[in-house]
C-alpha cells in the first residue's frame, strides 16, 4: 500500500538571488516576477507509491583470488549503494559482498598481485576503493578532482594502480605503497574521455571516447605517444576505444559500444596491427590458454583466438539478448564432472555466468546467487490509462507499469529509457537509450522482448521496435507527443557531436522523416504540442557534456508536421543553456522553462500567419539552484519543477507569481488524468494531490 512519507511546504518561497523588476501590470508583459510563498494551512504531503524498479546489473569485472585465494568472478552491482561481490564460478555462491559507499556502480575493477582488489565509481564524484579482505572496502578518496568518473583501472608489474576518468580525460597513479596519487594528465589534448586502459612492458595505453584513438605513456620519460589509426577503421570521429587488452605482447583494441564492434591488434614489438576481428562483442578478453589462444565473446559465441595462426575456433556455447558482453573472464579449477583441470569462467550483466572446459568441451550458462533486488534510479514517467502510471529505468533499464491505488509494480527487463508516452489507441510508446530507438508496446498483450526479456516461445514482439536512429547518430530519446496520429521524438546526438534531431513517425504507414538541426547544432530535451504543431525545447549540449557548445542560449521553436517546416524559433531565456520543458498551457499559450525562469510565449503559430510572430509574454523567475525540470498541466494550473527539489504552482489566468506547493527533492514530474501529480525521487515513485493546496489561493 502506498505510505504517506514526511515533507516540506515552505512557508516562504525560494527567491531568485538577482534583483527583480515590479510584477507586470499588462497581459502581454514579459518582465520577471518573484515566486509566492503559499499562505494558510499547510496542504498533505506526498503518498510514497514505493521502488517500482529493482533487479541487477554487473558492469565492471575481473577474475582474481578471492577470500578463500582460489579465483573468483569479481563484479561490481549497481545499487543505492553499489557493492563489490566475489561469486564462486563453480557454485554461483556469493563470497563477498562489500558495499561502495556512496558509489552508484562502477565500470572499472581491477586486481593487484598482493591480493588487494580496487574499484573505480561513479556518482559520488568518481572514488577510487580498495577490497582487502571481509566484507569491507576502504575508501582511498577522489583520485583527482574534477573527475566524476572513473572509467577504467590497470594494475601495473609493480603493483601501482593506473586509471582514468571523465570528464577531463586524465590519467592517474595511485601508489599503494605510500597512498600518494599522481595526475598525468590528459593523454589526448583534445580527448576528455580516458575510456579504456591497459598496462605491459612498462607502458600504460589509454582509449579514447569520443575518437578511435589510443595514447601509449611511458612513466620513466613522463611522455604520450599516439598509436597510429588501425587500418579498416574509416575514421577515427565518432568511433570509441571501448576495450583494451594486453596479452603476450599484443595490444588488444575494440571499438564501438556496449554492442559488437572491431576489434584490432597490435604488435608492441613490431609497432604495426596485425589482424582485425569483426564483430567482437567485449567487454574483456580473457589471458592465454597454455597454446596461447585467447577467449572472447564474438559473433554471439564464446570462441578461441589464435594470434599465431589468426584464426577463430567456436566454442559452441551461444549467447542471447541485446547485450552479450563478458563482464568478467578469466581461468579456474571448478572441480566438477566434465570440467578437469582449468576451465574458463565469467559474468555476464544480469548476474548470470557461464564456464567453458577446453579438454571435454563441457560448457554452461546458469544463474548465480548475487543480489537481484537493488533499486534502479527512474529516469522516465508516464501516465497510463485509469490506476496506472509508467515508469522507465536509468542504466540497469526496466520498464514498470505501477497501480497507483496500491504501489504494485509489474517489473519487467528492458533497455535504459528515456521517454514514455501513452498513445491516443491506450499503446505505450517506449523511448530508449542507445540509438534513440522507439517501441510500441500494448499493455493488453504479453510482454516480450527477444532483446532484454523473452516471453513464451512462439510470443510475438511485444515491445516491438518501430526504428533506431543509429544511422543518423542520435543516442537519447529525450521527448516524446503524438500529432494527430503521428509520433514525434526529439533527441540527443551520439557521441561527440552537436546537432539533435527531430523524427516523425507514421504507425501506419511506417514511414519515417527525421530532421537534424531543427535548430543549429541544439539538441531537443523537450516537445510540446497544439493543432497539428509540435514545438520543441532545444539545449545547447551535445552528445557528451564536455563537447563544446557553438550557442550560448537554448532555443524554442515551432515545427508543422504535415507541411515538414519550421515556422520559427525563438530564445526565451537569453544565457540559459536548456529549455528543460515546454507545455500548452490552459490558456493556449505555450509554458516553458529555461535555467530558473518559468516563461510563456503567445507562439502565433498558425501557418495562415505570415510571417510568424512569437514573442514571450511572461517571466517568472523562481529558485536559486540548478534551475528547471519537468512542466506539468492539470485543471487550470501548470506545475513546474525547478532546482530539483520545488514544485511551483503557475496560475496562468493570473498575473501572482508561482506559488511554492512541495518541497522534496526529485527528478521528474508529471501529471495524471486522475487529478494527481507523479514525481520520483531516485528510485522512490511518490504521488501527491494539488486539490488538498492552501484554501483561499485557489481563485484568483
Amino acid at each position: 500500500m502506498p505510505t504517506r512519507r514526511a515533507f516540506l511546504v515552505s512557508t516562504t518561497a525560494a527567491l531568485s538571488a538577482t534583483a527583480l523588476p515590479a510584477a507586470a501590470t499588462t497581459a502581454t508583459a514579459a518582465a520577471p516576477v518573484r515566486a509566492a510563498a503559499p499562505n494558510g494551512p499547510v496542504p498533505a504531503g506526498p503518498d510514497s507509491l514505493g521502488v517500482p524498479l529493482t533487479d541487477v546489473l554487473l558492469i565492471g569485472g575481473t577474475v582474481a583470488p578471492g577470500p578463500d585465494g582460489r579465483p573468483a568472478c569479481w563484479n561490481v552491482s549497481t545499487g543505492a549503494p553499489a557493492h563489490l561481490n566475489a561469486i564462486d564460478p563453480a557454485t554461483g555462491d556469493v563470497l563477498v559482498s562489500a558495499p561502495l559507499p556512496g558509489a552508484q556502480g562502477a565500470w572499472a575493477t581491477a586486481a593487484a598481485p598482493d591480493g588487494a582488489v580496487y574499484v573505480g565509481s561513479y556518482g559520488n564524484g568518481g572514488r577510487l576503493y580498495r577490497w582487502r579482505g571481509g566484507d569491507t572496502v576502504e575508501d582511498l578518496g577522489v583520485p583527482v578532482p574534477g573527475e566524476t568518473f572513473v572509467w577504467r583501472l590497470a594494475v601495473d608489474a609493480d603493483g601501482k594502480v593506473w586509471g582514468g576518468g571523465s570528464p577531463n580525460g586524465h590519467l592517474f597513479r595511485y601508489d599503494p605503497d605510500t597512498g600518494a596519487v599522481e595526475d598525468f594528465g590528459r593523454p589526448i589534448a583534445d580527448q576528455t574521455y580516458v575510456k579504456s586502459l591497459a598496462c605491459a612492458g612498462g607502458k600504460v595505453y589509454s582509449g579514447a571516447y569520443s575518437q578511435a584513438r589510443i595514447a601509449e605513456f611511458d612513466p620513466a620519460t613522463r611522455t604520450f605517444t599516439e598509436l597510429p589509426k588501425p587500418p579498416g577503421l574509416p575514421s577515427a570521429d565518432g568511433q570509441v576505444v571501448y576495450d583494451l587488452d594486453i596479452h603476450d605482447g599484443r595490444l588488444y583494441a575494440r571499438m564501438g559500444s556496449a554492442f559488437p564492434g572491431p576489434m584490432f591488434v597490435y604488435d608492441l614489438a613490431a609497432r604495426a596491427w596485425t589482424d582485425e576481428i569483426p564483430d567482437a562483442h567485449g567487454l574483456n578478453i580473457s589471458p592465454p590458454d597454455a597454446d596461447g589462444g585467447v577467449y572472447l565473446i564474438q559473433k554471439s559465441e564464446l570462441r578461441r583466438y589464435d594470434p599465431a595462426t589468426r584464426q577463430l575456433t567456436g566454442t559452441g556455447l551461444t549467447f542471447t539478448g541485446r547485450v552479450q558482453n563478458a563482464r568478467s573472464i578469466g581461468w579456474a579449477e571448478l572441480g566438477l564432472p566434465d570440467y578437469p583441470g582449468t576451465s574458463l569462467v565469467g559474468t555476464l550483466w544480469r548476474g548470470a555466468m557461464f564456464r567453458y572446459n577446453p579438454r571435454t568441451g563441457a560448457y554452461a550458462t546458469l544463474e548465480s546467487k548475487v543480489r537481484r533486488d537493488e533499486p534502479i534510479e527512474i529516469l522516465a514517467l508516464g501516465a497510463g490509462g485509469p490506476g496506472t502510471v509508467y515508469a522507465g529505468g536509468f542504466l540497469n533499464g526496466g520498464l514498470a507499469s505501477v497501480d497507483t491505488r496500491t504501489g504494485k509494480p509489474e517489473f519487467h527487463r528492458f533497455s535504459q529509457i528515456e521517454s514514455l508516452l501513452r498513445g491516443g489507441d491506450g499503446s505505450l510508446w517506449v523511448g530508449t537509450y542507445p540509438e534513440a530507438r522507439l517501441y510500441r508496446y500494448e499493455p493488453g498483450k504479453t510482454w516480450s522482448s527477444p532483446e532484454y526479456s523473452p516471453g513464451p516461445d512462439g510470443t510475438p514482439d511485444n515491445p516491438e521496435r518501430a526504428y533506431t536512429l543509429k544511422d543518423d547518430v542520435q543516442m537519447r530519446a529525450k521527448a516524446l507527443v503524438e500529432v494527430r496520429g503521428k509520433v514525434v521524438m526529439g533527441t540527443v546526438p551520439d557521441g561527440d557531436r552537436l546537432g539533435g534531431a527531430l523524427a516523425v513517425y507514421d504507425p501506419d504507414s511506417g514511414e519515417l522523416e527525421v530532421t537534424r538541426h531543427v535548430v543549429r547544432d541544439e539538441s531537443v530535451f523537450a516537445l510540446a504540442t497544439a493543432d497539428g504543431v509540435v514545438y520543441g525545447g532545444c539545449s545547447i549540449t551535445g552528445g557528451l557534456g564536455t563537447t563544446p557548445p557553438t550557442r550560448e542560449s537554448g532555443a524554442v521553436f515551432a515545427w508543422h508536421v504535415r507541411r515538414k517546416r519550421k515556422l520559427w524559433e525563438l530564445v526565451p531565456v537569453p544565457g540559459a543553456g536548456t529549455v528543460t520543458a515546454v507545455a500548452i498551457g490552459p490558456d493556449r499559450k505555450l509554458w516553458g522553462i529555461a535555467g530558473n525562469t518559468v516563461f510563456a510565449i503567445s507562439p502565433h503559430a498558425s501557418p495562415r500567419i505570415s510571417p510568424p510572430a512569437p514573442k514571450v509574454v511572461r517571466r517568472f523567475t523562481v529558485g536559486a539552484g540548478r534551475g528547471g525540470g519537468d512542466l506539468a498541466v492539470l485543471g487550470r494550473y501548470l506545475y513546474a519543477s525547478i532546482d530539483g527539489n520545488r514544485i511551483y504552482r503557475v496560475d496562468p489566468w493570473s498575473r501572482k507569481p508561482p506559488v511554492l506547493v512541495v518541497e522534496h527533492a526529485h527528478r521528474r514530474l508529471i501529471a495524471h488524468p486522475d487529478g494527481r501529480l507523479y514525481f520520483s525521487s531516485g528510485a522512490e515513485l511518490y504521488r501527491v494531490d494539488p486539490r488538498d493546496s492552501v484554501p483561499g489561493d485557489q481563485d484568483d
